[in-house]
């Protein structure tokens, strides 16, 4: 079953709807979805309604922004149970915690020249009970001519070693690992080639994050090379664990195409999140 389990919506940094996934996953010949939205689950269950008219497949997801020294870890979450006490109580923290960390961002931004508000930022959410991400921070700078898109305005200002960087309220890996698992969740490391750590420092943390309850390693993803992803899946099974993939797409018509690469779900790891 051809799947991409790494998608976001305007929920979160992206800018497109849960029906944009839904309709761009069945042209595109994907067969099941996740929608895996920073540190918030409020595409579903639209997301869910959106998928039976398309008739595609879905499984409820998250992308947790887990920091190791500065280092984004992020997790991803499968079958996570919103409603469940304890990961609701994770999401409201990570949600407080945006906030807390963007008023940092801000206030360090103002100090530098460059002024932005944050209800000015807040507007730029699709829900006002969405986390406040990096990226709604970047639009509005870049809207207001600090920078030439918000890309650029990320990387001068907002990138780790960057004047206004902020890792405030920031959970570890190990807590994403705990808080998705408490749920009932399957946990899976995403983009192991995207994290800016030293091999043997990230074998470390896999082995620390297995401990936790990580389930699976997404060896399958957009930017990975050939290389990259027999070697993450050689470490999926050293370590005991299913291989997830997706595109991490966030916008229409950008590098990042819903289904890119292919990635196929396989029976067992169907059932796995199915049964989460």
């Amino acid at each position: 079953m051809r799947a991409d389990l790494h998608l976001h919506t305007y929920y979160s940094d992206g800018l497109q709807s849960p029906d944009d996934i839904a309709a761009t996953a069945k042209a595109n010949g994907v067969e099941l979805v996740s929608v895996t939205d920073h540190d918030t689950a409020l595409a579903y269950p639209e997301l869910f309604d959106c998928c039976i008219r398309r008739g595609v497949k879905a499984v409820s997801g998250i992308e947790v922004s887990a920091y190791y020294k500065g280092v984004r870890v992020h997790t991803l979450g499968y079958g996570i149970d919103p409603e469940h006490p304890v990961f609701a109580e994770f999401l409201k923290e990570l949600c407080d915690g945006s906030y807390e960390r963007a008023d940092d961002i801000i206030t360090k931004l103002n100090r530098g020249g460059v002024k932005l508000t944050l209800s000015e930022v807040a507007k730029y959410k699709k829900s006002q009970a969405a986390p406040i991400h990096a990226m709604h921070i970047a639009r509005a700078g870049a809207v207001r001519g600090y920078c030439s898109s918000p890309f650029a305005f990320h990387a001068q200002y907002l990138s780790n070693g960057s004047p206004a960087y902020s890792e405030l309220r920031r959970p570890s890996p190990e807590e994403a690992v705990e808080a998705i698992s408490a749920c009932g969740g399957f946990a899976s490391l995403a983009h192991p080639g995207r994290i800016e750590l030293e091999k043997e420092e990230l074998i470390s943390k896999v082995k620390s994050m297995v401990a936790c309850g990580l389930k699976g390693i997404e060896a399958v993803y957009s930017t990975h090379t050939q290389l990259q992803t027999e070697y993450y899946k050689e470490m999926a099974k050293e370590y005991g664990l299913c291989v997830t993939g997706g595109s991490d797409t966030h916008i229409k018509d950008g590098s990042k195409r819903i289904g890119t690469p292919v990635f196929d779900c396989g029976e067992e790891l169907w059932q796995r999140l199915s049964n989460t």
